[in-house]
C-alpha cells in the first residue's frame, strides 16, 4: 500500500486485522466495526470480511452492518447460496430494501448499492423511492 504495491482482499483483511490488534494495546484504541470486500486478482473470485473493534476477523459470504443487520440477516439466509448471479443478488437486495423501509423505526432514506467484481467497483443505480406500506 505504501509502496504501491497490490494487495489481495486477504492480505488488506490481515493488515486491518494487525492495526486493529495493536491499536488496543494503546491508550487511544480504534472503536471500529467494518465490513471489507474485494475481488482476489489471482483467484478470480470475491471475499467478504467482517472485522469488529477487538480485531476479530471472519470470512463471510454475505452480511449486514448496523441496524440493516437485525432486518436483513434472516432473508440473506434465506435466499443466499453460493452460486448465486448478479440479477439474484439485486433482487434480494429489493427484498432488503423493502424489509426495511417496512420495519425500521428511524426515518429509512435509501441505500447506496456499490458492486465489487472482475471489473472494479461501480454504483448501481437504485430506485427505491415509492413509500412504504403501512402495516
Amino acid at each position: 500500500m505504501r509502496n504501491d504495491t497490490d494487495l489481495g482482499p486477504s492480505a488488506v483483511a490481515s493488515f486491518v486485522r494487525g492495526e486493529l490488534a495493536k491499536s488496543l494495546r494503546s491508550r487511544r484504541p480504534y472503536t471500529v466495526n467494518l465490513l471489507l470486500g474485494g475481488m482476489d486478482p489471482i483467484t478470480k473470485k470475491p471475499h467478504l470480511y467482517w472485522l469488529d473493534y477487538l480485531a476479530s476477523l471472519t470470512p463471510l459470504p454475505y452480511a449486514a452492518h448496523g441496524y440493516a443487520q437485525y432486518y436483513c440477516l434472516s432473508i440473506l439466509d434465506k435466499h443466499h447460496h453460493p452460486d448465486i448471479n448478479y440479477e439474484q443478488g439485486l433482487k434480494i437486495m429489493r427484498m432488503c430494501t423493502e424489509e426495511l423501509r417496512k420495519r425500521l423505526p428511524i426515518d429509512f432514506k435509501g441505500m447506496l448499492v456499490k458492486v465489487i467484481d472482475k471489473d472494479g467497483i461501480r454504483t448501481v443505480d437504485w430506485k427505491d423511492s415509492k413509500p412504504a406500506a403501512s402495516a
